[in-house]
């Protein structure tokens, strides 16, 4: 039988607005997916985990669905 080749879902997150005047778990959460500075972009893998995270500051960054091969 051949493998069925998987590929990972792969979000492309961007902050877009700052943190700065909500609480300090939105902050938290934002230095946890790895966000730093306005306009940075960083690649999470698509779970469960992340995607509560995402719930969370959705105000603040935007997300695009990526598949990696």
């Amino acid at each position: 039988m051949p493998k069925k080749k998987t590929t990972k879902k792969m979000l492309k997150i961007t902050l877009v607005k700052s943190p700065i005047g909500y609480s300090e778990t939105h902050k938290a959460t934002v230095r946890a997916l790895g966000l730093r500075k306005m306009n940075q972009t960083v690649i999470q893998e698509d779970n469960l985990t992340i995607r509560g995270m995402l719930s969370k500051v959705n105000h603040l960054v935007v997300i695009e669905e990526q598949v990696e091969e």
